[in-house]
């Protein structure tokens, strides 16, 4: 399988390559990047990329998404979107791509990560919002420009979900000031940036008799690598449509 990676020399695309180099049955059809031409299999876009490649991996910006939605569409190449950040034309390119190829969409491509998605939700669903607080906490390496990350935005949504809202209505993303008591139902978000680190996520419900945390540690990033080649693997085939870790994990 020839496996291409749109954001070749980013820390993801980097990890991807040499994910793609240790497993058996994959090639690395080349990649796209910011730095084109500067290194082994550099393409000139991603229409290039699509024309020698099974399935892209896509770990880009968000400005990226509407231009490689389009051409992964028309060449009706499987499109493995790690990419996070995705304003409504992106969203509405995803949706307009979807009804011509397959598309593997995930915040977050740890195995962990993703069962930790459903375990939010879950209590989301069953604790009572107007008694236990939730909040999210995230940290990562110093160079992350976006924040809340998409992990934690994608855990503030599972929260949501299981009570039946929408996270727009009650997502606090920042603190400052004199911003007064914390309204029942709200889910807040604090994000921590430093060093090196890979990423790390918790979900905190508190309640005045106990508090729950959920928590995950990504100690080096080759578990989302590895993901995404799994995704990548498990796509070719699939009716054109939007796919996800829960459709891969049948959770």
């Amino acid at each position: 399988m020839r496996i291409g990676i749109a954001g070749r020399h980013g820390r993801m695309g980097q990890a991807v390559a040499e994910a793609v180099a240790r497993t058996p049955g994959l090639v690395l059809a080349g990649g796209i990047d910011q730095q084109a031409g500067a290194a082994d299999g550099v393409l000139a876009d991603i229409a290039a990329l699509a024309a020698v490649s099974d399935v892209v991996i896509d770990f880009t910006h968000a400005s990226a998404i509407v231009t490689h939605a389009r051409a992964l569409a028309a060449a009706r190449v499987p499109w493995v979107l790690g990419t996070t950040g995705a304003d409504a034309a992106g969203n509405a390119a995803i949706a307009a791509a979807a009804g011509q190829t397959a598309i593997f969409e995930a915040a977050n491509f740890s195995v962990g990560v993703n069962l930790l998605l459903g375990l939010a939700e879950t209590l989301g669903r069953v604790l009572p919002a107007d008694a236990y607080d939730a909040e999210i906490l995230e940290m990562h390496h110093a160079g992350k420009r976006d924040a809340p990350s998409g992990t934690a935005l994608a855990l503030g949504h599972a929260v949501a979900r299981g009570r039946g809202v929408p996270l727009t209505d009650v997502a606090r993303t920042a603190r400052v000031g004199q911003v007064g008591p914390r309204p029942a139902g709200e889910i807040g978000f604090a994000c921590l940036r430093g060093g090196a680190v890979v990423g790390e996520h918790s979900v905190i419900f508190t309640a005045g008799t106990e508090q729950i945390i959920l928590s995950h540690r990504a100690m080096d990033r080759s578990v989302f690598a590895e993901g995404a080649l799994r995704a990548a693997q498990w796509l070719p085939g699939k009716p054109p449509g939007r796919y996800t870790m829960r459709d891969l994990l049948a959770v």
